[in-house]
């Protein structure tokens, strides 16, 4: 007799409290195929409170160094550590057309890292849509860090906040640019910020034009947000970085709250669109349009 996908899941979520790796990586391809069954099955575990670290930021700011930075720091304290990176998605088949195995191939092998390129699918906001789904799973094994690094598009710096327990947005010196399109979204969601690649020209003008920007006057009940400096290929600043990460937030029950209100709207949102594309409008617009008789607003409706 055939085992159901739900049984399946349970079974390798069983082998992967235990640490199996081969076990999460399958358990994460169900998820990631199959909403439904994550979600029958999810409601009936008990989840750790394993601190997830979202790092995000413009392209080209070293993420994916800071990121390798960080597992080193990680591993020297004994801690094990999963790490999620996002990819572009290949149009194609929708796998991650960047491997972080090349990127990390330092912790391939190292048996407190489990590392795990996802394809961000076409999400506009930079995450894969399964995201929250592969994150609690990995709350199951036992890992004691969580790193997310994502593509670093636009909406990333806002969605990753929904998500992590606390937000990295790295910027770099020549970076100037990026930091005035990424205002509005920084001061909302950063927890920590840092300058990378600090060895650069100019670093100090930039890091004071900064915290001018990020000063907590400008805005209401915003505390003061850390500035670390960081050169992610010789590890310098890591280590005040990884403590700072590390640190107990004494996170408030509203905090707590507005972060599961944040997640549970997203993935209510995924749910509710996931079967309507722009195909389907097309072809039902395409033929009204022909009928003579299309009306924007009337064909809004029959969808609200």
């Amino acid at each position: 007799m055939k085992e159901s996908k739900e049984t399946i899941l349970i079974s390798l979520l069983k082998k992967a409290k235990e640490g199996d790796v081969q076990s999460i990586a399958r358990a994460i391809t169900l998820v990631e195929n199959d909403t439904e069954t994550a979600w029958q099955v999810l409601q009936n575990q008990s989840l750790s409170h394993t601190p997830i670290i979202g790092i995000t930021g413009p392209p080209g700011v070293g993420k994916s160094t800071l990121t390798d930075g960080l597992i080193g720091e990680a591993v020297s304290k004994g801690l094990s550590v999963a790490v999620l990176c996002v990819d572009p998605s290949s149009p194609f088949h929708f796998g991650a057309v960047l491997g972080d195995r090349i990127r990390m191939n330092e912790w391939f092998t190292h048996p407190k890292v489990f590392i795990r390129s996802l394809g961000s699918r076409g999400a506009l906001g930079g995450l894969n849509p399964n995201i929250i789904e592969i994150t609690d799973l990995l709350k199951i094994a036992p890992f004691q860090l969580i790193l997310i690094e994502t593509v670093g598009v636009g909406q990333s710096e806002v969605e990753i906040a929904g998500l992590a327990d606390k937000t990295i947005i790295v910027l770099s010196p020549e970076g100037g640019d990026d930091i005035q399109a990424m205002k509005s979204g920084i001061m909302e969601v950063a927890d920590i910020l840092v300058v990378n690649k600090a060895d650069r020209p100019g670093i100090e003008l930039f890091v004071k034009h900064l915290r001018q920007m990020m000063a907590p006057a400008f805005f209401k009940n915003k505390k003061e947000i850390p500035i670390f400096q960081t050169v992610g290929t010789t590890r310098s600043g890591l280590n005040q970085l990884f403590d700072a990460c590390m640190a107990d937030s004494m996170e408030s029950t509203e905090r707590k709250a507005r972060l599961l209100a944040e997640k549970a709207f997203y993935m209510i949102r995924r749910e509710r669109v996931k079967n309507i594309s722009s195909e389907t409008f097309y072809t039902q617009i395409f033929k009204e349009i022909k009928e003579g008789h299309f009306n924007l607003y009337r064909f809004i409706q029959t969808y609200i």
